[in-house]
C-alpha cells in the first residue's frame, strides 16, 4: 500500500515525503510545483505533476498506484494574501480539499489527514494554550477556509466509510536536521525563515508588524514547532488511522509562545550577527498570541515531540538557508545539462 502526499514538492509536505520513506513506507507525491520543488521530492517517491483540483490526474494516481492514506498538504497560507484574495483560498483550500475527499471516497480511499490551523482559533485572551473545543473565531479567510474544511470532512466521515484526522498546526519552523530538505520558497512569509534571511546578509532587515499587542513587549505571540515533529504526528496519524482510530481533530505545537522580538533574538544570538529591525502597523488579519495546548495529540496519538527548543529550530533554519545557494546553483547546472541534451 502506498500513501499519497499532495504538496509533497513543498516546505511541509517533502519533509513528510521523507519521513514516510525513513518509515518504510511507499510514496506518492502530487504537486503542481506552484511553490513547490521538484528537487525537493525525495528520488524513491512517485511524482506526479498536477492540481489536486484536476479530477483526471486524481483518477490517473489512484488507478496507477495502490493507496490507502492521503496526507493533504497542499494548499494557500498567506494571511494577508488571503484578506486580499479570498474566494483564490476559498478555491483553493476548501473547494479542492472537498473534490479531494470525494474522489478518495469515491476510490475506497478511507484514511485521509488534513493540514489545518491555529488560524481557525483567531484571537486568544491570554497567552494560555488553547484547547480544541475553545470557540473558533478566524480572523481571516485563511482560517475560514481551513475550518470549512474540516467541518466537510466531519461530515463525510460521518456519511461515509471515511476516517480523517484534521491537525491544527501552530508556526512550523526549522528543517531536516539530516540536511535533506527546507523552506526555500522565494519571498516566504515564514518569520524564521525571513529573519534567518536578513542574518545571512539575504535581506535589509526584518519588519515588524504591530507593536501595540497585549502582549509583554507588545509583538505577536506564538507556537513556534520544528518541521520534524510536525511530520511525525502524521506518522502517528495515519497508524492511528489504521488502527481504526475515529476522526480526531487535534493541536499540534509545544504549549509555549514566543514574541516576534524573542524570535529575532534567538536568531541573532545563534547566528552571530545583527539586522536592521524596522516596525510598523499590524497586517490585517493577525492574531495578538496564539499557543497551543496538545494534551490530545499527545495522549490519542501518543505523539512525543523531541525538538522543543527554539535555537535548535534556528540553528536548523540558518543550516538550511547557508546551503540554498549552492542547491540553486546544482539544481541550475543540472537544469542546462538535461536541456543540452534534450531532443526537441
Amino acid at each position: 500500500m502506498a500513501v499519497l502526499v499532495t504538496g509533497g514538492a513543498g516546505y511541509i509536505g517533502s519533509h513528510m515525503a521523507w519521513a514516510l520513506l525513513d518509515a518504510g513506507e511507499e510514496v506518492v507525491v502530487l504537486d503542481r510545483l506552484s511553490t513547490g520543488f521538484r528537487w525537493a521530492v525525495p528520488a524513491e517517491a512517485r511524482f506526479y505533476l498536477g492540481d489536486v483540483g484536476d479530477r483526471a490526474i486524481l483518477s490517473q494516481v489512484f488507478a496507477e498506484n495502490d493507496i490507502d492514506a492521503i496526507l493533504h498538504f497542499a494548499g494557500s497560507i498567506i494571511v494577508p494574501q488571503s484578506v486580499a484574495n479570498p474566494l483564490d483560498y476559498y478555491e483553493n483550500n476548501t473547494g479542492n480539499t472537498r473534490l479531494l475527499a470525494a474522489a478518495a471516497i469515491e476510490a475506497g480511499i478511507r484514511h485521509f489527514v488534513f493540514s489545518s490551523t491555529a488560524a481557525v482559533y483567531g484571537d486568544q485572551k491570554d497567552d494560555t494554550p488553547v484547547f480544541e473545543s475553545a470557540d473558533l473565531h478566524p480572523k481571516n479567510p485563511y482560517g475560514q477556509s481551513k475550518l470549512m474544511s474540516e467541518m466537510m470532512l466531519r461530515d463525510a466521515a460521518a456519511a461515509y466509510d471515511f476516517r480523517f484526522v484534521a491537525l491544527r498546526y501552530f508556526n512550523v519552523a526549522g528543517a531536516d536536521p539530516l540536511g535533506r530538505t527546507g523552506l526555500s520558497t522565494e519571498g516566504a512569509t515564514h518569520l524564521i525563515k525571513i529573519a534567518c534571511e536578513a542574518e545571512l546578509g539575504k535581506r535589509r532587515g526584518v519588519d515588524v508588524y504591530g507593536t501595540d499587542y497585549s502582549t509583554p513587549d507588545g509583538t505577536g505571540i506564538r507556537d513556534y514547532i520544528h518541521v520534524t515533529d510536525l511530520v511525525n504526528a502524521h506518522l502517528k496519524a495515519l497508524s492511528y488511522l489504521r488502527r481504526g482510530g475515529e476522526p480526531l481533530i487535534a493541536n499540534c505545537g509545544y504549549g509555549r509562545g514566543y514574541s516576534v522580538l524573542e524570535v529575532l533574538d534567538a536568531v541573532m544570538r545563534v547566528g552571530g550577527r545583527k539586522f536592521e529591525i524596522r516596525y510598523g502597523p499590524r497586517r490585517p488579519g493577525d492574531a495578538a498570541s496564539v499557543v497551543a495546548n496538545s494534551t490530545l495529540a499527545r495522549r490519542l496519538l501518543d505523539w512525543k515531540p523531541r525538538h522543543d527548543d527554539l535555537d535548535f529550530i534556528v540553528e536548523t533554519a540558518i543550516t538550511w538557508e547557508k546551503g540554498l545557494a549552492s542547491r540553486k546553483a546544482e539544481d541550475l547546472k543540472s537544469l542546462q545539462s538535461r536541456l543540452a541534451s534534450a531532443r526537441f
